[in-house]
C-alpha cells in the first residue's frame, strides 16, 4: 500500500525557538526540533517536559461542578450512606471503578460497585443498574466513563431517591443530565484547563479533590493508584500531553516498581514479569511501556467485559490476595485467548461480505457491514481491523441482545471526524456516542441500509483525496552521522509516548546496501538491513517487519542492484548476547529519486 510521508517543516518563528534551545540545552538540533514540534519553546518548558512533576497537575476544583461533587460525597460518607461506584465495561471504565472504589474503601464501609453487562444492558447507565441500586439501598451513584448523555436515566434515578455524580470524558449532547454534578471537561461551559483526560482520569481528579478538601496526603492515598490510571490512559488512546503525560509518567513508575496485586497478577500472566527479570539479570533497566499496556495488559482487562463480565475485571483489579488474583488473571487470560479466536473469525466473515459485494464496495469510501450472528464483544476490534486494512471509516453491526435493534462500533482513519459522520445520521439512530476516531451506535434493523447509504454519502462529501492515503508522520530528517548513544538516551526522555507525543519518526535519504541486506522470517517476508550513508561512511543495522500495508521484501532487488533508498524509521536498542546496539525499526522504504 502506498503511504504519504508527511514532514511538516518548522516556520521561521519555530526555527528561531529551535536555535535558542540548541544554545540553552546544548543538545542535538534534531532533538530541539522535536521539542518545538511538541510546543516546547523555552528552557523552562523543556525542563518540565523532561522532568514531569506531580506538582504540575491542575487544581481539580477548576473543573466545573467539582465543588458540588465533593460536597455531596462528603455528606454521603458523613451520613454513612450507601455509595455505588458504577462504570463502563471496557478498560477505561473498569480501571476507573477500581481506582475510585479502592480510594473510597479507606473512608467508607458502605460501598459497592457495578459494571453493566455488555449484552444484557449495553453501554452506559442502565435502568437495570439503577434498579439494582434502589433495591439495595444505595442513595448515591458515582458514574464513571459514561453518563454524559444519560438524561432520562438520571431522571429515573432521581424518582427513586438516588443522586448521581457523573465523571465522563465523552462529548455531551445539547442537554446535560440533571445530576448533582457533571464532571466533564468537554461540556460547553468547561472551566478546566485540560480536556483530554480519560474517564478514569476524571474519576481520579474527583478523588484528588476529595483528598485535597479533607487534607488527605496525595503520596500515601492517591499515588499508589496511578498504576490503574496509567492502564486507562494508554488503553483509551487519549493524547499523551499535559496532565495525561504527567499522570502516565508516574503511573508507569508505579506499575513497574510497586503494582497493585491485581495488575501484578496480569503482568505475570501475560509474560511481562519474566521479560522484566531477564533484563534485570542482564543489568538492563526494563520499563513496562505504554505499548505493553496497549497490546498485553489492556486487552486482557477488556476481554473480561467482551467475553463474560466487566465485574470480574474490577474484582481482579481491587483484589488484595495474591492467590485470588492469580486465579482471576488466569481466567481473564483464557477470555483473551477466546476473544482472539472469535475476532479473527468475525473479521474473516466481514471480509467475505466485502468480497461478495466487491463491485458495490469498490465505489464506496466507507465500510458498513452487518451480521445478526456476530458477538457484540468483538465488533469494535473487527471495525479497527477493517479500517486499518482497507483504510476507510468502518462500521460493524450486529443484533442487540433483545433482538430488535442493530448495535455496533465504528472506527475512523487519520484526520477524518467519524463522530460528525454518525451525527449526520442521528435521525436514523436510537443512540450513539464516542469520539472523533471511535464511536458506538444503535439503530433499528430496518434503518441499516439507509444508514449505510447516508453514512457513505457524508464520508464521500467530506473526506479528501489525501485522507484516503494512509500517512506516516515524520518528525524530522536525520543523518546517520547524527545518531549515537547520547542522542538515543535523550530521545528516551521524550517518553511516555502516545497520541500527540508519538515515538519520533525520522527519515534518512540516499542510503545503500552495505552488502548484508537479506530476507528473514519463516516466509522470508521481513527484511534485515545493513545500510551505509555514502556521504559520511556511517553504517547502521535495521529491521523492516512485513505488515498488511507494507511488504519490505519488495525492496531487496533494488538494494542489491545498488539503488539508493530513503528510509523512515523509529530508533530502538537491540540486545544480542549481552551486547547492545542501536538499530532502525523501519516503517517504510522508498527508492530514492
Amino acid at each position: 500500500m502506498l503511504h504519504r510521508w508527511i514532514i511538516n517543516p518548522l516556520n521561521d518563528e519555530q526555527k528561531q525557538c529551535k536555535n535558542e534551545l540548541v544554545d540553552q540545552l546544548h543538545i542535538s538540533p534534531p532533538l530541539c526540533e522535536l521539542l518545538v514540534q511538541r510546543g516546547i519553546t523555552s528552557m523552562d518548558e523543556a525542563k518540565d517536559f523532561f522532568r514531569p512533576q506531580l506538582s504540575h497537575l491542575h487544581d481539580p476544583f477548576l473543573m466545573k461542578d467539582m465543588d458540588k461533587a465533593v460536597k455531596r460525597l462528603e455528606t454521603a460518607i458523613g451520613r454513612k450512606e450507601k455509595i455505588l461506584v458504577y462504570g463502563d465495561y471496557d478498560v477505561d471504565g473498569t480501571t476507573a471503578v477500581a481506582l475510585v472504589y479502592k480510594f473510597l474503601q479507606q473512608f467508607s464501609s458502605s460501598l459497592g460497585f457495578y459494571v453493566p453487562d455488555r449484552y444484557g444492558e449495553g453501554y452506559g447507565v442502565s435502568y437495570k443498574g439503577i434498579d439494582y441500586a434502589a433495591e439495595n439501598g444505595y442513595t448515591l451513584i458515582i458514574v464513571l466513563d459514561c453518563g454524559i448523555k444519560a438524561v432520562e436515566k438520571v431522571r429515573y434515578a432521581k424518582e427513586k431517591g438516588i443522586d448521581i455524580i457523573i465523571c465522563d470524558h465523552h462529548n455531551p449532547d445539547n442537554e446535560l443530565p440533571e445530576a448533582v454534578a457533571v464532571l466533564d471537561a468537554k461540556r460547553p461551559d468547561n472551566t478546566y484547563p485540560y480536556e483530554h483526560l480519560s474517564g478514569c482520569g476524571v474519576g481520579f481528579k474527583f478523588m484528588q479533590a476529595f483528598a485535597q478538601s479533607n487534607r488527605i496526603p496525595f503520596k500515601d492515598k492517591l499515588e499508589p493508584l496511578l498504576d490503574l490510571l496509567a492502564v486507562s490512559i494508554a488503553s483509551d488512546i487519549v493524547p499523551m500531553t499535559g496532565e495525561n503525560r504527567v499522570l502516565m509518567y508516574y503511573g508507569l513508575r508505579q506499575l513497574n516498581n510497586k503494582p497493585s496485586t491485581g495488575l501484578k497478577a496480569i503482568i505475570e500472566e501475560c509474560g511481562l514479569a519474566a521479560i522484566k527479570e531477564k533484563h534485570r539479570h542482564n543489568g538492563g533497566n526494563y520499563w513496562i511501556s505504554t505499548s505493553d499496556i496497549v497490546f498485553k495488559i489492556g486487552p486482557r482487562i477488556n476481554a473480561s467485559g467482551r467475553m463474560k463480565s466487566g465485574m470480574e475485571a474490577v474484582e481482579l483489579l481491587i483484589s488484595k490476595d495474591d492467590e485470588e488474583a492469580r486465579q482471576k488473571s488466569e481466567q481473564i487470560g483464557e477470555y483473551n485467548s477466546e476473544r482472539k479466536i472469535l475476532d479473527q473469525e468475525t473479521t474473516k466473515q466481514a471480509e467475505n461480505i466485502l468480497r461478495m459485494f466487491s463491485e458495490k464496495f469498490k465505489d464506496r469510501n466507507s465500510i458498513v457491514v452487518y451480521d445478526k450472528t456476530w458477538e457484540k464483544g468483538v465488533i469494535g476490534i473487527v471495525a479497527s481491523r477493517l479500517s486499518e486494512k482497507y483504510y476507510r471509516p468502518s462500521v460493524v453491526l450486529t443484533m442487540s441482545q433483545e433482538g430488535d435493534l442493530a448495535t455496533g462500533s465504528a472506527r475512523s482513519i487519520v484526520g477524518f471526524d467519524l463522530y460528525s459522520a454518525i451525527d449526520s445520521c442521528r435521525d436514523l439512530l436510537e443512540n450513539f456516542g464516542g469520539h472523533t476516531y471511535a464511536a458506538g451506535l444503535t439503530l433499528k434493523q430496518e434503518n441499516v441500509k439507509e444508514f449505510a447509504r447516508r453514512f457513505d454519502e457524508y464520508v464521500s462529501n467530506n473526506i479528501t483525496e489525501e485522507q484516503k492515503i494512509p500517512p506516516i508522520e515524520i518528525d524530522t530528517e536525520l543523518l546517520l552521522s547524527q545518531i549515537n548513544q547520547t542522542f538515543y538516551n535523550i530521545l528516551q526522555h521524550f517518553s511516555p509516548f502516545g497520541p500527540e507525543n508519538m515515538k519520533p519518526v525520522f527519515v534518512t535519504r540516499g542510503l545503500m546496501d552495505n552488502g548484508r541486506c537479506s530476507l528473514v522470517g519463516h516466509d522470508n517476508s521481513h527484511l534485515r538491513l545493513n545500510l551505509v550513508e555514502p556521504s559520511s561512511g556511517c553504517t547502521i543495522n535495521g529491521i523492516a517487519f512485513a505488515r498488511e500495508d507494507f511488504k519490505p521484501a519488495e525492496f531487496l532487488p533494488a538494494l542489491k542492484q545498488g539503488r539508493a533508498v530513503d528510509v523512515c524509521y523509529t530508533l530502538d536498542e537491540n540486545e544480542f548476547h549481552g551486547q547492545k546496539s542501536l538499530q532502525l525499526m523501519v516503517k517504510d522504504i522508498k527508492v530514492s529519486e
